[in-house]
């Protein structure tokens, strides 16, 4: 079972930007630059106000500029479906 996730998130990973908004820990912490304690803080923050731009990740705690650029290839913020 462990394995059929991890082959799931690792195929998501390669074909598509992980949403900020809807991803699980796991899902954060394959992103290189993104360990448990930042999946962690995402989480947190997502939870008292919904991230609107990936730029929003500047009010998370450990997320400089830098961090940012980083992982910006491989996150998204996709608009909430009405």
């Amino acid at each position: 079972m462990k394995l059929l996730v991890t082959l799931f998130l690792a195929i998501s990973f390669l074909f598509g930007q992980i949403d900020l908004n809807k991803a699980s820990k796991e899902e954060l912490t394959n992103i290189k630059g993104i360990g448990e304690a930042k999946a962690q803080a995402i989480i947190d923050y997502r939870t008292e106000t919904p991230f609107k731009s990936v730029d929003d990740l500047k009010n998370v705690k450990g997320f400089g500029a830098k961090n940012i650029e980083k992982i910006r290839p491989h996150v998204v913020v996709e608009s909430p479906k009405e």
